[in-house]
């Protein structure tokens, strides 16, 4: 009889233990460990140079470049195919056809240098497709060659996009015989660490997958930006900005200064704007943001490469301005969308202090007709409110305007127009009654007095009489 040593296991929950046979949980074991690991033998292909030495008949030693298909001829045995094989099989198998002519081969094959290896890169990076990677010199698991990594081959794609998660980077590789073992790497560990779980270099025929984060962090996001094999931070995108926004649309967003306003670097938090890609910066070329943005609930639409569907980030930048939280100021992807919500409410004081950011227009434009000083467009600083306008026109035009209500008229974005009476008090604060915040593009009409309403007709009659005696008092003048 066999006794077979045992392993003693319990259920969760359970009281009761059974005995394994240690066998089986070893079996267990050993596939698990198998399922985590790539075969990282390197098998012989067309393209390779190898040397093959034959020790007791040195003149057929020599080194051979292994044609597309694998079969090299070989003195005396003629063809041999190394297709598929590691460097000491191929060395067996033309020992077997040399066992004919000598009594103890003795036979070596060793690895000059390895064929291009040809690997596939897809899901989140700037261009999937198929790529070629060269075996460099150096150290390596055969002399003289070093293989490509991983990150070599997401380097060769351009880079990871901002939508992708490195925790969970899958390598597939083909197995002898058929089949294909994958692993999965935490990048994100290497980057922390400096180590692998396993030192990755890739083979002939590798798949390398980078999924879709499903919840993009901020902070995350922004250290990935500056990794080595991340998308260029530099390299322009497109993106699209609607919503509460001066010039919604399309821009093309760069690293450059170019086309940015020449305003202070600063924001209200005391945060310099970084030379990037970034939400900030798309937010400048376009106009910056209206007076009746909520910058507490902006939006990011992303779409992803890996499985088709819009990632959603949802961005703070009042955090930006208050905290600093330079994480708020995304860093962004081509063919983002970025959408600014009106707010429900408006905080006068939040306006104020919003209006002196980058983030708002440099001015805005304002029409103010009629009975000021100096009638026609005036240029103000965002959230600046009625009295403002007032007062950059020149102030009210004496006693010929009418100083207790002016009319608002506002183009609305859906095409449509509202006109409002405001009864104006100069002394008052910013305030939605007598004292709103204008809009770009708001025109302000102040009227005529009672007394000017009454005095303008006269005008209008006496004007030609006076004229006439005028024009009579010349002539009488000239003829004496």
């Amino acid at each position: 009889m066999v006794l077979l040593p045992i392993i003693f296991s319990s259920s969760p929950g359970s009281s009761q233990i059974k005995a394994l046979p240690l066998n089986v949980e070893l079996n267990k074991l050993t596939k698990s460990t198998q399922q985590k690991k790539l075969d990282r033998v390197y098998t012989l292909g067309g393209g390779d140079r190898v040397r093959i030495n034959i020790f007791e008949v040195p003149e057929y030693t020599g080194e051979y470049q292994i044609p597309p298909g694998g079969k090299i001829n070989l003195p005396l045995v003629g063809s041999i195919t190394l297709e598929g094989l590691t460097t000491e099989e191929a060395a067996d198998e033309i020992a077997k056809r040399y066992a004919r002519f000598l009594k103890r081969p003795l036979i070596s094959v060793n690895l000059l240098s390895s064929r291009p290896i040809n690997v596939f890169v897809s899901g989140e990076v700037t261009r999937p497709g198929s790529y070629t990677l060269i075996p460099q010199g150096g150290a390596g698991e055969n002399p003289g060659v070093q293989y490509p990594t991983i990150l070599a081959a997401l380097t060769s794609a351009e880079g990871v996009t901002m939508a992708s998660d490195i925790t969970r980077v899958v390598v597939r590789r083909k197995v002898r015989g058929g089949g294909r073992r994958e692993v999965t790497l935490n990048l994100e560990e290497w980057v922390s660490t400096g180590q692998l779980p396993q030192d990755i270099t890739l083979r002939d025929g590798d798949s390398i997958f980078v999924p879709t984060a499903d919840k993009l962090d901020l902070a995350s996001a922004r250290n990935l930006a500056a990794l080595n094999f991340a998308a260029s931070p530099t390299a322009a995108r497109t993106v699209a900005v609607v919503g509460e926004i001066v010039r919604p649309g399309s821009y093309l967003v760069t690293s450059s200064v170019d086309n940015i306003p020449n305003r202070t670097a600063q924001t209200g938090g005391g945060v310099a704007v970084a030379n990037l890609p970034t939400l900030t910066r798309v937010i400048q070329q376009a106009g910056g943001i209206t007076s009746q943005a909520n910058i507490r609930k902006v939006t990011i639409r992303r779409p992803t490469k890996s499985n088709g569907k819009i990632q959603t980030i949802d961005v703070n930048l009042w955090e930006l301005l208050q905290s600093g939280d330079i994480n708020q100021d995304v860093i962004l992807q081509n063919g983002d969308t970025i959408f600014i919500p009106t707010a429900t409410e408006i905080n006068s004081a939040e306006a104020t202090q919003l209006s002196i950011t980058t983030l708002s227009a440099e001015k805005i434009n304002v029409g103010v007709v009629g009975e000021v000083k100096k009638p026609g467009k005036v240029q103000i600083n965002p959230n600046s409110p009625l009295n403002a306008a007032i007062l950059a026109a020149g102030g009210f035009n004496d006693s010929r305007a009418k100083r207790v209500t002016v009319t608002m008229v506002r183009l609305n974005p859906n095409g449509s127009v509202t006109k409002r009476k405001i009864k104006v008090d100069l002394s008052a604060g910013i305030n939605e009654q007598t004292n709103p915040i204008l809009h770009n593009d708001d025109v302000v009409l102040v009227g005529r007095s009672n007394v000017a309403k009454v005095t303008d007709p006269l005008r209008l009659i006496l004007g030609p009489v006076s004229g006439a005696i005028n024009i009579a008092r010349f002539l009488f003048d000239n003829d004496n």
